[in-house]
């Protein structure tokens, strides 16, 4: 079986470090499974494949991820492979147009990996959607809320959707050694709450920026990633005056170490398919705090804590407790700890692997 994974860059983000986290399995079960990039810049996940694993990436010369003559340069790959699995508008758009009059092709599947998009909020795309989505053989869904709102926008069947829910390798989060304070310039004494999330719309730092403002000086946050908008937040914090507790590290390769130096993780998204990040937190002991929204909320279960969209005082109120309230916080961290274990990248990967034989 040979499989081609087509995703628009691998740079920092949720369906990338899924990659990085699983092509080495399937490769190891026998899987021939490459990567097909369409901005090849070579960041860090992308050396992780091409050097640590050995894993074979494709690139093309186009220049911008929108350029339709996408849909030409890929029609090859739809011959020389069994399985092209794609991640991600628009790579999904130019693998679907590129099945247009070529017979003998390989089997489509694309994982969707959010709940919402600004293409939903369009009629006309909403119908573009529809046609586009029609030419994969399977649609992998990473939680219910996703499946759930793509069936809505598309209309579609359920026994084309499928959900398959993320996986991490537990072990490498439960088992990792935190960094010292001092080495990212925290007090030793400082309590901490983290975030790993690039800096858009989506993941809403102001909720969480704005409920730091709230509490004890002790309390400091970090912010891992980067994006368009890190400056803004920047000078956020700078305006609620408490940038002188808010650490931005930007991208970082030692987030397993990061989590276990934390006191608790925060997600505070707007939308958010799954929440790698949080069931991170959770695999590394942290008690996690995420946002009440499909796809967050299913993964957060009862385990751990949600707090409504936007709502900056329930979320500091939130934090506050299992900062102050030890009882509390054991409970939650145990709970959240036991709850990580039900997302084992290995049931993902046998699910994955059972999607592919059945095509």
């Amino acid at each position: 079986m040979k499989i081609i994974h087509v995703i628009n860059s691998l740079h920092f983000g949720g369906a990338e470090k899924l990659l990085v986290d699983t092509i080495p399995k399937f490769i190891e079960r026998g899987i021939t499974t490459d990567v097909l990039v369409l901005h090849p810049e070579k960041t860090f996940f992308y050396n992780e494949l091409a050097q640590k694993h050995q894993v074979k990436i494709v690139t093309t010369k186009k220049k911008s991820l929108y350029n339709p003559l996408y849909s030409i340069a890929l029609r090859k790959y739809l011959k020389e492979y069994d399985i092209v699995h794609v991640h991600l508008f628009p790579s999904l758009y130019w693998v679907s147009l590129a099945t247009l009059f070529l017979k003998n092709r390989a089997k489509l599947i694309v994982t969707e990996h959010n709940t919402d998009n600004r293409r939903r909020a369009s009629v006309v795309f909403k119908y573009i959607d529809r046609w586009i989505y029609k030419k994969y053989d399977k649609v992998i869904a990473i939680s219910k809320g996703v499946k759930e709102n793509l069936q809505s926008h598309l209309k579609k069947s359920n026994d084309t959707i499928v959900t398959i829910p993320n996986g991490i390798p537990i072990e490498v989060f439960k088992n990792a050694t935190g960094l010292s304070k001092y080495h990212i310039g925290i007090p030793e004494n400082a309590k901490v709450i983290i975030q790993v999330a690039s800096f858009t719309p989506q993941k809403d730092q102001d909720t969480l920026l704005k409920a730091i403002s709230l509490l004890p000086d002790e309390v400091h946050l970090l912010l891992i990633g980067d994006g368009v908008l890190k400056e803004e937040k920047i000078g956020l914090a700078t305006t609620l005056n408490i940038k002188h507790r808010v650490h931005f590290l930007g991208y970082r390769t030692d987030i397993p170490q990061l989590l276990k130096l934390s006191d608790v993780s925060v997600l505070s998204s707007h939308y958010e398919g799954f929440g790698l990040a949080i069931v991170e937190g959770m695999a590394a002991g942290n008690p996690c705090i995420g946002s009440n929204v499909p796809g967050l909320s299913e993964v957060i279960g009862e385990e751990g804590i949600l707090f409504e969209p936007g709502n900056h005082v329930q979320l500091k109120n939130s934090i506050e407790q299992l900062l102050y309230d030890k009882e509390y916080y054991l409970k939650i961290q145990k709970q959240c700890l036991d709850r990580a274990q039900e997302y084992d990248l290995s049931f993902m990967i046998d699910a994955y692997i059972n999607v592919y034989k059945a095509l």
